[in-house]
């Protein structure tokens, strides 16, 4: 027989990490969310209960570590919620080139960072066009003709899946902290080491260990006019 004077303090605990959740700090949120999770079932609501919520208003990276959280849970009630409500996942999928962003959003949801990676440059060659997706690479022409809200949608899908670490708009305010400095970008997000660059795939870092804008990634071998366009993408200034 269940003692209920645990019963009571589990309760009391799931009440006053939902306020917490609820009320609290980003950081302090951050802190919560596993915790609710390794509380089971209840635990699992109150994430289900602040995920329906906040449904209504742009996902942010709390969001998605919420939502990770039940991605990765195997209850039939969390994974009915989640098909019910977020079919597609939890960043709206807009594209006005009619690119199809589900299969990059189910990589990221799955943490295969490595994987939705190589999906965003076959999602940014789609937007380019057929002679871009056959080449398998972008020339720094074609960046200036994407949609605004199809780099949206991708730096979004990014930033939410990944605590906020990752993301075009994470790099370019990198970039100007460091007074839109290459070199130094390249060091701070990782993608060099003194004279060497990082070489790909196996000494870049494909978890959230990695450092801050670590990715996603651009062919730095053709120079930096690409990533140079993206950051001066009228996106950014909207």
């Amino acid at each position: 027989m269940t003692d209920p004077m645990i019963v009571s303090s589990t309760g009391n605990e799931i009440d006053s990490l939902r306020e917490k959740l609820i009320a609290g700090s980003i950081q302090v949120q951050q802190q919560i969310i596993p915790q609710l999770a390794a509380l089971g079932n209840e635990g699992l609501n109150v994430l289900m209960e602040f995920l329906l919520q906040r449904r209504d208003r742009p996902a942010t990276w709390i969001d998605g570590k919420a939502y990770h959280c039940l991605y990765n849970c195997d209850a039939p009630q969390v994974q009915e919620l989640l098909q019910n409500h977020f079919p597609e996942g939890i960043v709206p999928l807009k594209s006005d080139a009619g690119v199809n962003y589900n299969p990059l959003q189910q990589l990221l949801a799955a943490q295969d960072f490595q994987a939705a990676d190589l999906m965003t440059i076959q999602k940014m060659c789609e937007l380019a066009g057929e002679t871009a997706v056959q080449r398998k690479w972008l020339y720094f022409t074609e960046v200036d003709s994407f949609p605004s809200v199809d780099l949206h949608t991708i730096n979004n899908l990014w930033i939410v899946h990944s605590e906020g670490k990752f993301g075009f708009s994470v790099q370019r305010e990198l970039w100007l902290s460091l007074g839109k400095n290459w070199d130094n970008l390249w060091t701070k997000i990782g993608w060099k080491s003194g004279n060497n660059w990082t070489r790909y795939p196996n000494e870049f870092t494909w978890d959230l260990s990695a450092p801050r804008g670590h990715l996603p990634l651009s062919n730095q071998l053709r120079g930096v006019r690409v990533i140079a366009s993206l950051f001066a993408h009228p996106a950014w200034s909207k």
